[in-house]
This record gives C-alpha cells, structure tokens and sequence, in this order.
C-alpha cells in the first residue's frame, strides 16, 4: 500500500487541450468527436447565423453549449482538483433540450441557411486530394537513374547498396572499407561502381566528405584547371581555417586573387541533395492577434480554427423512448464528457487571451519600437497577475505564436531573463543579443571585433556581461570567430 498523486483523467485532457496549438487542437477535438457520438461540430454556416442571432439579441440561440467563455474565468489546470460532483443536472439539462428542441427545429426552418455541397462539389474535392502527390526522395532519383546507365546486374546489386548508404544531404555515411567488410564485396569493385554513381545527378552525389563534394562539382563543370580546383585540392584544410596569406604564397598568387577564387568556391553546393530534402515546412496559425486601435492595443484569440462543438439533439429521442438502464448509464456519462470538453475548450481560450493581455501589457515598448525595447519578463510575473499557476502558463503558450504589430513571434519569445544596466535597469537578453548582432554586422572587415571589444562597446551602453556571454550569444547568431571573419 502507497499514496501517490495521480492525474485525473479529465485533467489529463484538459492540460492536453490547453497545451497543443490550434492545428493539433483540431485533431484532438475530431477524434473526441469520433469517440463520444453526443458530440457534434456545428457547421460553419450555422455558425454565421448564430452569431447573426447574437447581433440581433435573437434568443433561438442555445446559450449551453455555444456560450462564450464569461470574462471572470479562471482555469488553471496545474492546481485543479477532480471533484466528484456531475459536471451537470442530468435530468434538468434533458428537460431544458427536450424543451428547447422544437424552437430549435422551427428556427432553423424558417432560416435560409446554405444547403450542404452537392456531389460534384464533393468530386472535385475528392480529385484535388488523389491529384496531390509526393515528392521524389534522393534515393529514388539515384535509383532510377541507375536503371537506365549500363551497369551489369553484379555491379546493380553493389549500386543498390551504396545509394542505400548515401543520406538525405547526399553523402556517402560509410566508408569503402566498411561496406566492403559487411558485405564481403572487394574494395576495387565497390570503388568502381561508387565513381559510376558519382556521375549521376545531382552533381556532388555520393562524396565521402566535403573536400570530394566540392571536387565532383567542378570536374563535372569541366573546371579542374581552375583555380578554386587547386585551392580545393591542395590546401582545403588552410581554406577552412581562413589562411589566405598562406594559400596565396603556396600557389604563387596575390591574396585578391585567392580571395576571390574563395568567394566562388562559396557558391558550390555542400549539401547536393538539399534540393530533394523531404517538404517538412511548418504551417503556423497564431493563436493570439494584437491590432492597434488608436493608443490601446486589442487582444483577441483565434476562435475562427477552434472547432465549435455542441450536445447532439440525437440523444433525446434515444432517452424519450424506453432504454435499458446501461444505454441511460452510458448516454448520461457521454453528456457528462461531452460538457466537460466544450467547458475546457472555453477556458483554454480564456486562458490563453489572458496570458496575452498581460503580455501586451508589459512589452508595450517592444509593441511599439521592436525588439531592441523587448523588457525582461518571466512566467512566474504572469501567473501572478492571472492567477494560474507558473506551470500553467507555460503549457499555455508552448508552441503558439502570437501576430503583433512587429511580426509574428512565439509567445515564449516573450519571456526571457534580464540584464542590469548601470542606470539600475533591466534589459532583455534578446536585445542585448540584437545589439551584438548590430555590432558585428557594422564591423569592418579587414579590422573584424573580437568578443572582448564586444563586451568593451557594450560597457560603453551601460551593460556589462562577460565575454564568454558574448561569445554564446556569438554562436546562437551563427556568426563566426575573428580570425575565420577577417577579409585580406
């Protein structure tokens, strides 16, 4: 025997409602959908006359189950506790929609509601999705090409192989050797048929590391006279350390010319199969929409992708006639869940557009002026002034952006720790790091700045942090050390 803390399952579901963006939301709520059949989405041009019916103050409207979420609402799953009571009055809330069911069918009657698409419309629907089709992976393209060069059938079987070596950049992840000893193949004949397949397109395909990449792209470009073909050849370790003086007297040149001949090798291709990279692009919705109304700044929360659920009228019928006790049991328990989901879609919202409005509140400047006036700001603030839990604020905002007057920004780009300034101020981290930024981008680059001038012109402003802060900030920003930036 042994107390322990369990979750219950409603909480379960409604920190996992709270926590997923709007596009897994909607998956989440249609397979909720599927498995509790009192629930249903109200279609959008339902939708469009309830909320007609609101403007006007029509009371045909079933404030139940389509009501927004009260102002007052607080929701923090972190600290809630299961309670045992039912979410609602079963028997009070069967007589309310039996009741209601007939005004419900004369309303709907009398209204001009647009009719369901037809079967053509749906046709064409069901056309546009079977024509979509996949993208060509590198390995196939390498595979077929194969099937049409004049390797034998020994030699097809050792290409089968290789191209299975070779990722999705286009570089060969095996050694020769190796590959020679797992599939007991000579070295000579697995080298024969990887120079074969080193033809193939695209150019680069099949390299055993950058130095081969860049190589087969010039030779295929008829270029192995070529300056940036020696350079490559001869002194590809001094080209990646940046030692032009050294390169320049090795082959006899100026330090312009090979700075030039580098300039151009920069424009082959590391990566050859880049172009055939799987589509894994990210569709962003925001969840939060900030819009500027004369001084103030509005907040309001993407309620367009939200699915619309409310009680199906089917159950009435079921429930009108005589039913067995477990078909009442079971009805009644999927009412109870389906309540409890629409209830927890509503405070998640509430939640979420009250996180923003705080958010707004503190980052007027950043509102206003950009990034570099982002002020540090952290979720233990937030929580304290919504009155959820840190914990809570942090599922909220997980992987929901927010469109702003200065772009569209994750909602957790927002918080971030500060930095003292000597004027006994803060300032974010992200704008110190945008500073940086500014300074290297103004550098000169026969001169470039190392990280302790940095740290000395930052000083200078008032903010002082260490060099080796400078210096991570210096690798988030993908900008490289002094000595690898410096232009002869």
């Amino acid at each position: 025997m042994s107390l322990s803390q369990v979750l219950a399952p409603q909480l379960q579901q409604s920190l996992a409602l709270l926590q997923a963006p709007t596009l897994e939301l909607k998956a989440l709520v249609e397979q909720e959908v599927q498995q509790n059949p009192m629930l249903e989405e109200v279609p959008a041009s339902e939708m469009e006359q309830i909320d007609r019916d609101r403007e006007e103050g029509s009371p045909a409207t079933d404030p139940g189950d389509l009501a927004e979420p009260p102002a007052d609402v607080k929701f923090d799953p972190a600290t809630e506790k299961p309670s045992r009571a039912p979410v609602d009055d079963f028997q009070a809330e069967f007589e309310r929609a039996v009741a209601q069911d007939q005004e419900w069918r004369d309303h709907f009657a009398q209204t001009n509601l647009p009719l369901r698409q037809g079967p053509e419309a749906e046709e064409r629907r069901q056309f546009m999705l079977d024509s979509l089709v996949a993208g060509t992976s590198l390995q196939e393209t390498l595979l077929e090409q194969m099937r049409y060069s004049d390797l034998s059938d020994p030699q097809r079987a050792i290409a089968e192989m290789i191209i299975g070596n070779i990722d999705d950049s286009g570089r060969l992840k095996e050694s020769v050797d190796l590959l020679s000893f797992s599939t007991n193949v000579p070295v000579e004949k697995i080298l024969e048929v990887l120079k074969i397949i080193q033809t193939f397109d695209p150019p680069g395909v099949a390299a055993r590391d950058l130095r081969e990449c860049l190589m087969l792209q010039l030779e295929r470009a008829g270029a192995e006279k070529t300056v940036e073909y020696r350079i490559i050849r001869d002194f590809f370790d001094a080209l990646c350390k940046r030692k032009i003086p050294e390169i320049a007297r090795g082959l006899g040149l100026s330090v312009e010319q090979v700075q030039v001949a580098a300039k151009r090798i920069t424009c082959l291709e590391p990566r050859p199969g880049r172009d055939l990279l799987p589509d894994d692009d990210r569709y962003i919705s925001p969840e939060v929409f900030v819009t500027r109304v004369g001084e103030d700044y509005v907040v309001t929360t993407n309620n367009e992708q939200i699915p619309h659920l409310r009680i199906s009228n089917n159950y009435k019928d079921l429930m009108a006639s005589e039913q067995p006790p477990e078909v009442r049991d079971y009805i009644r328990d999927k009412i109870r869940a389906g309540k409890f989901l629409i209830k927890s879609l509503q405070q998640r919202q509430q939640t979420i557009l009250n996180i923003g409005n705080e958010i707004v509140k503190r980052q007027r400047e950043f509102m206003e002026k950009g990034v570099a006036h982002l002020r540090p700001m952290t979720m233990v603030q937030v929580a304290e002034v919504v009155g959820v839990h840190e914990t809570t604020v942090s599922r909220a905002v997980s992987n929901k952006y927010m469109e702003t007057p200065q772009g569209v920004y994750e909602m957790k780009f927002f918080f971030t720790s500060g930095i003292k300034t000597d004027s006994g101020g803060g300032m974010s981290n992200t704008s110190v790091k945008d500073m940086v930024a500014a300074m290297f981008a103004g550098e000169d680059s026969a001169k470039p700045l190392s990280d302790q001038e940095i740290v000395k012109m930052l000083k200078e402003k008032g903010i002082v942090i260490a060099r080796r802060t400078v210096a991570k900030y210096r690798d988030e920003l993908n900008i490289l050390p002094s000595n690898l930036r410096k232009v002869y």
